[in-house]
C-alpha cells in the first residue's frame, strides 16, 4: 500500500486594495473634521448661550463644558476646536491628491503620514493638559483622540504597503508630485492658507465677557444688610445673586445680568452676595474644590467697605478664571487702593464674619450650587427662567 502525504500549504494572504485604504482614511478624517465642527459649536454656546449645556457634561470628571470654559480652550487667540477643523481640513485638501494615484510609490502618504503624527502628539498634549490642569475629560475630545491615532495607525500601514523609500526621502518626492500637479494643488493651497492666516485677524473673541460702559455708570449702593448692589434705586425687579469667582457659569450669567440691568437701569438691581464653593469656608463642600474662591471672596467683601466693590469684582471674575495666580498688588493698583490696606482683608475678622453670614444664609436657603438667584424668596439654580425675567425684558 501505498502511502500519500498530503501537504498543507499556507494560504496566501492577499492585502487589502489601495481602495479600501484610501476610502476608510477618507472615512477617518470626514469623522475628525465634523467632531471638530461640534466641538466649535459648543465652544461658542458655552460663551454665548446662558442656558446651554452640552449633552456630554456628566459629571465634575466627564464634562466637555469644563473643558470649553478652560482657558486651555483657547491656543494663539483661536479656539482649539477649530484648530482641528483647520487640520482635518488641510488633510483632506492633501488626500484628494492622493486618490486614482497608480504605481508601486503611492505619492503622498509620507506626508499624511507625518501630518497624522503631528495630529496624534497633539492629542497626547491635550489629554495631558486636561488630566494634570483642567482634571475633567471631554468625551468628544478622547473620539478626536482616537480618530487620530487610528489615522497614524493607517497611514503608516499604507505607508508599509504602498512606498518603497524612506519617509524623508518620500516626502521630499510628495512635494515634488504637489509641484508637478502645481495647476491644481497651488490655487486649492493657496486658498486654503488665506482663509487659515485671515482666521487670526477676523476670528471673534466671543469668549472674552465685556460689561457695557452704560453698566458700569450706574447708581450703586449697599443694602441695610451690607450689601452691594447696582442698578434701580427703586426697581421693580430685584435679583440677588450669589456666586463664586472661580464658577465659570456664575461669571457668565453676571456679565449678562450686568448688561441686562445697564439696558434697564430704571427697572433691574442686581445685589451681590457671596457663596465661594471652597472647601475650606464652605461646610457643604466635603472635598478640595475651587481652593482660593473663598479668599477672593474676602477681598471684594474689604473692597466694598472702600467703595471699590464693582470694580474689584469685575477684576475678580476676569482674573480667577486665567491660567496662573492672582497678584493682589496689580489688583490694588488698578482699583485705587493700597496694597497692605487690600491684603488685611485675609486677617480682618468684620470681613470673615460677613463671608461667613453670606454662607450661612445661602445654607438657609438651601443652594447646593453656584450660580444660585433669589426673586421674592425664591430660589433658581444656575441661571434664570424666561417668566421671570419677562416682566421687565421684551
Amino acid at each position: 500500500m501505498r502511502v500519500v502525504e498530503k501537504v498543507k500549504t499556507k494560504k496566501e494572504i492577499k492585502p487589502l486594495p489601495y481602495e479600501a485604504y484610501f476610502l476608510t482614511v477618507l472615512l477617518l478624517a470626514i469623522l475628525g473634521l465634523s467632531d471638530s465642527i461640534y466641538l466649535s459649536i459648543s465652544h461658542y454656546r458655552v460663551y454665548t448661550d446662558i442656558g446651554y449645556k452640552s449633552f456630554c457634561a456628566l459629571s465634575k470628571s466627564i464634562n466637555c463644558d469644563t473643558v470649553s470654559q478652560s482657558p486651555y480652550s483657547i491656543f494663539l487667540n483661536i479656539p482649539v476646536p477649530v484648530w482641528g477643523i483647520v487640520g482635518y481640513t488641510f488633510f483632506l485638501l492633501l488626500l484628494s491628491f492622493a486618490w486614482k494615484q497608480q504605481g508601486e510609490d503611492r505619492p503622498l502618504w509620507s506626508l499624511l503620514f507625518l501630518i497624522a503624527l503631528t495630529f496624534s502628539v497633539y492629542s497626547i498634549i491635550l489629554a495631558i493638559i486636561s488630566t494634570v490642569y483642567i482634571h475633567s475629560y471631554c468625551i468628544m475630545c478622547l473620539f478626536s483622540f482616537g480618530v487620530n491615532f487610528f489615522l497614524l495607525y493607517l497611514t503608516w500601514i499604507i505607508r508599509k504597503r504602498f512606498h518603497i523609500h524612506g519617509v524623508i526621502q518620500s516626502s521630499h518626492r510628495d512635494l515634488a508630485f504637489l509641484w508637478v500637479m502645481r495647476k491644481k494643488s497651488v490655487p486649492i493651497m493657496g486658498i486654503f492658507a488665506i482663509c487659515f492666516f485671515s482666521l487670526f485677524f477676523v476670528f471673534p473673541n466671543y469668549w472674552t465677557f465685556s460689561i457695557k460702559e452704560i453698566s458700569r455708570e450706574l447708581p450703586t449702593g449697599i443694602t441695610a444688610d451690607g450689601h452691594p448692589w447696582i442698578g434701580a434705586k427703586n426697581p421693580v425687579l430685584e435679583i440677588t445673586e450669589f456666586t463664586d469667582y472661580q464658577c465659570f457659569q456664575c461669571k457668565k450669567m453676571h456679565f449678562f445680568i450686568r448688561n441686562l440691568v445697564g439696558e434697564k437701569p430704571d427697572q433691574i438691581r442686581l445685589v451681590h452676595r457671596h457663596y465661594p464653593m471652597d472647601h475650606r469656608f464652605n461646610p457643604i463642600v466635603r472635598e478640595p474644590f475651587h481652593i482660593g474662591s473663598g479668599s477672593l471672596a474676602l477681598l471684594a467683601i474689604h473692597a466694598a467697605k472702600k467703595g471699590k466693590f464693582w470694580e474689584l469684582n469685575d477684576l475678580l471674575f476676569d482674573a480667577a478664571v486665567q491660567k496662573g495666580e492672582i497678584n493682589v498688588k496689580e489688583l490694588s493698583v488698578k482699583i485705587g487702593l493700597d496694597d497692605k490696606d487690600l491684603v488685611a482683608a485675609f486677617f480682618d475678622k468684620d470681613t470673615r464674619t460677613h463671608l461667613d453670614a453670606d454662607i450661612r444664609s445661602g445654607l438657609k436657603l438651601g443652594i447646593s450650587g453656584t450660580p444660585a438667584y433669589v426673586i421674592n424668596g425664591k430660589v433658581y439654580l444656575g441661571q434664570l427662567p424666561d417668566d421671570v425675567l419677562s416682566k421687565v425684558v421684551d
